[in-house]
C-alpha cells in the first residue's frame, strides 16, 4: 500500500493534517459564531437551529481532531460524513434559488461539500488500518 513508504506516509500525514484541521476549525467557527450561524441556520428551516450549530460544530471539531491525530479516525470520519450528509443539502440547496447568482454560489459550496464527503468515505475506508505518524495513546 502506498502509505506504507515514507514518501506516502507523509502525504497522507500531511493530507489528513489538512483535512482535519480545517474541518475542526470550521467546527471551532460554530462556537465562536453561534449567533450568526443560528440565524442562518434558523432562515434555512432547521429545527432547534442553535442545537443543530451546537452539535454540527462539536461533530466536526471531534472528527477533525480525531482525523488529525490519528485516534479513533473511523469514528472522527463517520462524525464527518454525517455532518456533511445532513447539511450539505439543508444548507445548501441550490435548487431553491432563482437568482442564477445565489444558485451558483449554493451550488459551489455543495459540490465542495460532497467532495469532503467522498474524503470522509475514504478515510471510512482505511480507518481501521495502520496510519502511519498517528498518535498511539491505547485507546
Amino acid at each position: 500500500m502506498a502509505i506504507e513508504t515514507t514518501v506516502g506516509g507523509i502525504a497522507f500525514l500531511i493530507g489528513r493534517v489538512l483535512f482535519g484541521a480545517v474541518l475542526g476549525f470550521m467546527g471551532f467557527n460554530h462556537f465562536t459564531q453561534l449567533d450568526g450561524m443560528s440565524g442562518y441556520a434558523e432562515a434555512k428551516g432547521v429545527p432547534f437551529p442553535r442545537l443543530g450549530v451546537v452539535a454540527s460544530g462539536m461533530l466536526l471539531v471531534f472528527g477533525g481532531v480525531a482525523i488529525v491525530l490519528g485516534v479513533y479516525p473511523l469514528l472522527g470520519a463517520a462524525a464527518i460524513a454525517l455532518f456533511l450528509l445532513v447539511s450539505t443539502p439543508m444548507m445548501h440547496d441550490f435548487w431553491a434559488f432563482d437568482d442564477p447568482e445565489q444558485q451558483q454560489a449554493e451550488m459551489s459550496n455543495f459540490l465542495k461539500n460532497s467532495a469532503l464527503f467522498g474524503a470522509a468515505l475514504l478515510i471510512i475506508a482505511i480507518g481501521g488500518t495502520a496510519w502511519p505518524y498517528a498518535l498511539n495513546i491505547g485507546l
